[in-house]
């Protein structure tokens, strides 16, 4: 019963993780301030979560708050190009070309952690270069598509790198806690947008910004954590790669956005490849870590 239960809690997550990107286009604002509400919110959730529990907000050495704060900053980049990949695009082409983010994992985790590259998810990450390419109609900056894999692919990359430190911090610190610290710092280095942008909020937008951040954020996470207690890593992974496939759905549903042809190809390109790589490296590495999920 546990583990059905937690794989029920494993896909609810990644549940939410695909539709946090249809807010993208509910909300008529810059991703800047976008970001900026969802951060907030979801550390604001995370903070109640955290004294709830009692897990307590001390973080030993002191040095690690500057980690911290430097993915904090990385994290407000990543959500940032993820949601300017949609708005300049559509749905399917932000959720795929960030899905790219098992490439950059598999070049940039052998330098951090002095780990062999794996010749074969050197050829799986070629493979979904390949599907990146087949989703681009035209290579040209004023082309919708172009610019909004070019933010997505953005948007894995700083994904990536958010991945390989968390995989070290998830040895010292609850998952929660280096969520909601990340969250916390992505806050402060956004506030100064606020000024700048000067948004007119309805009381629409507000509770859009709340959902955001409370239910797609804070409680996808909360859930994804809760469901790994029960599920193995590589299990969780799998799963975590149908996000592109909901959020898909999702915009098909509430945004009657269609994929062509070309993206469906690409996007089922992307999304083998992705697989594949999760199934290598967890039969590498059978212990059962928790993972950070991505919201």
């Amino acid at each position: 019963m546990s583990k059905k239960t937690g794989l029920i809690d494993i896909h609810s997550a990644v549940l939410l993780f695909g539709l946090a990107g249809l807010f993208g286009k509910w909300l008529p604002f810059s991703p800047l301030f976008i970001v900026l509400g969802r951060v907030f919110f979801a550390s604001l959730a995370l903070a109640l979560i955290l004294l709830i529990s009692r897990q307590g907000f001390a973080i030993t050495p002191s040095k690690t708050y500057l980690i911290l704060l430097f993915l904090g900053f990385m994290l407000s980049v990543h959500w940032v190009s993820f949601f300017q990949s949609i708005q300049v695009s559509s749905v399917a082409i932000g959720l795929l070309s960030y899905s790219t983010f098992p490439v950059f994992t598999t070049f940039l985790e052998p330098l951090f952690f002095k780990e062999r590259l794996v010749k074969i998810n050197v050829l799986f990450s070629l493979l979904c270069l390949f599907g990146v390419l087949l989703i681009i109609p035209n290579f040209h900056i004023h082309n919708a598509t172009f610019r909004g894999v070019l933010w997505g692919l953005l948007a894995g990359f700083t994904f990536a790198i958010l991945t390989i430190f968390n995989r070290k911090l998830t040895q010292k610190l609850s998952p929660l806690s280096i969520a909601f610290f990340q969250d916390f710092f992505a806050t402060i280095f956004l506030c100064p947008f606020l000024f700048l942008l000067k948004p007119s909020l309805s009381s629409r937008d507000i509770l859009l910004l709340i959902i955001l951040g409370t239910v797609c954020t804070a409680g996808s996470h909360t859930l994804f954590i809760k469901g790994m207690r029960h599920i193995k890593a590589q299990t969780a992974s799998i799963i975590s790669s149908l996000e592109p496939v909901y959020g898909i759905l999702f915009a098909f549903l509430f945004l009657n956005e269609i994929p062509s042809l070309r993206t469906t190809a690409g996007g089922c390109v992307i999304l083998v490849s992705q697989i594949l790589i999760f199934i290598k490296i967890f039969s590498l590495d059978h212990s059962n870590k928790i993972l950070i999920p991505r919201e």
